[in-house]
């Protein structure tokens, strides 16, 4: 698995007019390629006037399927510039789709690659990107005594707390990055009095907090 990857910080749609078209990209993240289709066809069904509705997604960590669309236009001169800004980006789980307006002036393969890639680095600029780092779930059992003070403690220290259940003991559900495993087991040993226990679960991503 990646360590980390980035994508679009929200959904949202940018602007631009070139040479008398409008070029609308609109950009989501996506947590799977059929999420990915549906954002499309979403955006297809909004705009069913429009001369193009051109299209390109990463999914994956390791942008393991990638795909675009020209959707009429000449081959090559849309979707692959779209594809091509994401990945120069290095965004992943992301959607982008860009909707033409024709304005009566062609703009030659060269202005439609430099069109439909540009509007796509702008709408990234605009709407933003995030971090997103590979933690590995762990849970901690504790005793309810301490429990508390531990949970304090882990907000105060910036610790990615997922869940907190009350039971005969208390679990709490954490993130940690790979690396700190070994550290914050000492830390948790010393902050209960050895009382308290971790297990290691699987691998997420969470959002990189600055």
């Amino acid at each position: 698995m990646q360590e980390q990857y980035r994508t679009v910080a929200r959904a949202g749609v940018h602007e631009s007019e070139i040479n008398r078209s409008r070029f609308l990209c609109s950009l989501a993240p996506a947590a799977t390629e059929e999420e990915a289709q549906d954002f499309v066809a979403r955006v297809r069904k909004e705009h069913p006037t429009a001369t193009h509705n051109c299209f390109a997604y990463v999914i994956g960590a390791d942008a393991s399927v990638q795909k675009a669309s020209d959707d009429g236009e000449p081959g090559g001169t849309a979707g692959v510039p779209m594809l091509q800004m994401l990945m120069r980006r290095e965004t992943r789980y992301v959607v982008a789709v860009v909707t033409r307006y024709y304005g009566g002036v062609k703009l030659g393969a060269g202005g439609l690659i430099r069109a439909y890639g540009g509007v796509v680095g702008e709408a990234l600029d605009a709407l933003g990107t995030i971090t997103r780092q590979r933690f590995r779930l762990a849970t901690i059992r504790v005793d309810h005594q301490r429990a508390g003070k531990l949970e304090n403690d882990l907000r105060a220290t910036g610790r990615d707390v997922r869940e907190v259940r009350y039971a005969e003991a208390v679990t709490i559900g954490i993130g940690l990055p790979d690396a700190d495993v070994e550290a914050f087991t000492a830390w948790l040993a010393d902050a209960t009095a050895g009382t308290a226990t971790l297990e290691l679960g699987g691998e997420a991503y969470g959002d990189v907090t600055a």
